[in-house]
């Protein structure tokens, strides 16, 4: 599966500074906004270092990583729901992405403008998420007007979207974000009502119902260490990281001036998303491939060839710790080698499409 994640915040927040710190790309940085007008797009290799050490005990010709792709798309301003500076392109950009990295300006410097007139992090964030959720509100409110017709009809499926939007409209009336309502949901509903609120919601494509990462730009001193005002306001940076948890975002502090940001914003991507890796490795190649936790093992075949999901018969699995341990334990280093040592001591095991994939399997897939 490929991974995609937008970048998105206020002009001059050090959105296009993260995408070139994370590509290694040349692109237009410019102290005023809408230095990006196009989205920028850069694909990043997942840094695992387990990759390395594979393809050495399988003498591995090429090795192949995971990869994110990154969008860094126009800056965001108040507005932007209704056009505003370059907001419906901006909007409609991120919704073909799985996660939004929301930078946050917590550094201060006189030099570079910032488009409200100051520096105010939990304000900044206001402005984005009210934005998304205005957006998402018009395309509800749209969706409801023909919901209304249909379930008149006697169609149950659009009766329970309707329930289900008009409830998610009244969760973003109260400032909330729609991932908020899924979990409640999940835990109020029966599962074929769940399932249909997914449905809706990844057909709607909203906005605010992405996963969410804060990416705080700036020093943690900055936000923590004597740093406890913004403009006067007492005690703002825990203001903001309260906030932050009530959303159900989650967050890393990063110094884009000084520091590459790559390894912890991916890292805090996976774990946001649910995805771990697992491994095929030989001679040819060693792979590192994307899933969400929890996925089985056919389905995981699947992420390798659609036909290996349908003629699955079994997997050989080994962890990728018990396959180093056995390649530690023989002097050829051959690869072969390392699979046969961990077969003798039984630490390859044969499952069937009910087992569930883990991070770090090293798997060959059987099939038809």
């Amino acid at each position: 599966m490929k991974l995609s994640i937008g970048i998105v915040g206020l002009p001059n927040v050090g959105k296009s500074t993260l995408f070139k710190v994370l590509t290694k790309q040349n692109i237009n940085i410019a102290n005023y906004p809408f230095a990006t007008i196009d989205p920028n797009v850069g694909v990043v290799t997942v840094p695992d270092e387990r990759l390395q050490r594979l393809a050495d005990i399988s003498k591995s010709k090429k090795i192949i990583p995971a990869v994110v792709e990154f969008y860094d798309i126009a800056g965001l301003v108040k507005g932007a729901n209704k056009g505003e500076g370059l907001g419906n392109q901006f909007l409609s950009h991120i919704r073909e992405t799985q996660a939004i990295v929301i930078v946050i300006r917590i550094f201060r410097n006189s030099e570079i403008i910032h488009v409200e007139g100051n520096v105010d992090p939990l304000r900044d964030l206001e402005i984005i998420n009210s934005e998304l959720a205005l957006k998402d509100l018009e395309t509800i409110e749209k969706r409801l007007k023909s919901l209304e017709a249909e379930k008149k009809s006697g169609d149950k499926k659009a009766a329970k979207n309707f329930e289900i939007l008009s409830k998610i409209r009244e969760e973003l009336g109260a400032g909330n974000l729609a991932m908020k309502y899924l979990p409640e949901l999940n835990t109020s509903t029966d599962a074929q009502g769940f399932a249909q609120a997914k449905e809706i919601i990844r057909e709607l494509q909203l906005l605010t119902a992405k996963k969410q990462i804060y990416l705080l730009n700036g020093s943690p001193s900055e936000i923590f260490a004597g740093a406890k005002t913004w403009e006067g306001k007492f005690d703002a940076p825990h203001a903001l990281l309260d906030k932050i948890k009530e959303l159900g975002g989650d967050y890393i502090i990063a110094d884009l001036a000084s520091a590459d940001a790559v390894p912890e914003l991916i890292k805090k991507s996976y774990e946001t998303l649910g995805l771990i890796s697992f491994f095929t490795t030989g001679e040819d190649e060693t792979r590192a491939w994307t899933i969400e936790k929890g996925t089985l093992a056919p389905q995981a075949a699947g992420v390798i060839h659609t036909d290996f999901e349908k003629n699955f018969i079994r997997a050989e699995v080994v962890s990728y710790e018990n396959l180093m341990a056995a390649a530690h334990s023989i002097s050829s280093g051959q690869a072969q080698g390392a699979w046969n040592q961990a077969k003798q001591k039984g630490l390859i095991r044969l499952e069937g499409k009910e087992y569930e994939v883990k991070d770090g399997d090293v798997m060959v897939i059987r099939h038809g």
